[in-house]
């Protein structure tokens, strides 16, 4: 089963939240596909990435691609709206709401929601119940005043 962690997101939006987390991914050594809700959010979120980097904490670039790009296969991180794992990606990220039912096929999802959004906390709530009901190792990860704090 799939260790799938459940991140409110309170204090900042996905967008400064994601890249860290993606950060930390990748000095893992582990290849992400994020899955987003629209076309129009993967090229938010492209466009937010590509402007992360020396102007926040990371010095860095945070590689990452979408179809529009190509190369799936050399890609570390991988945004779209399909069902897809076209990098070889052990970790998914689910944005948005997304949903997916290739979960067995990663080894740990992230679910981002936004606790300001009620329908996306009721969202959050369905899928945790579905999850586990399904046999999923479930944990619930909150943002603080120091960053994610597990909360369960």
């Amino acid at each position: 089963m799939t260790d799938i962690g459940f991140y409110h997101l309170l204090r900042t939006p996905l967008e400064a939240a994601l890249p860290r987390l993606l950060e930390k991914t990748l000095e893992s050594g582990a290849r992400a596909v994020v899955k987003a809700g629209s076309e129009a959010r993967v090229k938010q979120l492209d466009d937010a990435l590509w402007r992360w980097g020396p102007s926040n904490r990371n010095a860095g670039f945070l590689p990452h691609g979408t179809a529009a790009d190509g190369n799936a296969e050399m890609q570390p991180v991988w945004l779209t709206a399909a069902e897809e794992n076209p990098n070889g990606a052990t970790f998914l990220f689910l944005t948005d709401g997304a949903d997916s039912g290739a979960l067995g096929d990663f080894a740990r999802c992230f679910a981002l929601f936004d606790g300001r959004d009620e329908a996306a906390v009721a969202h959050a709530r369905t899928q945790w119940k579905a999850w586990k009901d399904a046999g999923h190792a479930l944990t619930y990860w909150q943002q603080g005043e120091r960053g994610w704090e597990k909360k369960g």
